[in-house]
């Protein structure tokens, strides 16, 4: 498993969104980009694919831009990454068996990939947005 450029600019810009949260006035993708330093045509990709899974809304017109769809103790951090797109499988070995050269026999390590991937899926998942940014804002202070 990798994670790659926009995964880890999803989680970046979300949280930086979160960040903005208490205002309940929308951020635009320019202010994102220039707080990220993450090019606006990225983040706009990004947060289509954000806004397509539920995470995000968008506000049209001046004083536009985007605010979560729910609150942010209900957002995971695997659900960001998954909406931009990433594959969380430690190995293809459980998605693609055809794959793999030692689907005929039993393959002693497979269980400890699957293990893995099982226990990144539940630490990801137990991660919110909300927790993420106390976190952060607690290493501030």
């Amino acid at each position: 498993m990798r994670i790659t450029t926009r995964g880890r600019y999803a989680l970046r810009a979300s949280l930086a969104l979160a960040g903005h949260q208490n205002s309940e006035t929308p951020i635009s993708i320019n202010q994102l980009s220039e707080e990220e330093a993450i090019s606006s045509v990225f983040l706009e990709q990004i947060f289509f694919k954000l806004r397509r899974a539920g995470i995000v809304k968008s506000i049209r017109g001046p004083g536009g831009g985007f605010l979560f769809a729910k609150p942010l103790d209900h957002i995971s951090v695997k659900e960001v990454l998954v909406a931009a797109g990433e594959e969380l499988d430690v190995t293809d070995c459980d998605k693609n068996a055809k794959a793999c050269a030692l689907v005929p026999r039993r393959c002693a390590a497979h269980n400890v990939w699957s293990d893995i991937t099982v226990l990144l899926d539940q630490y990801l998942s137990g991660i919110t947005l909300a927790s993420a940014l106390e976190r952060y804002q607690a290493g501030l202070t």
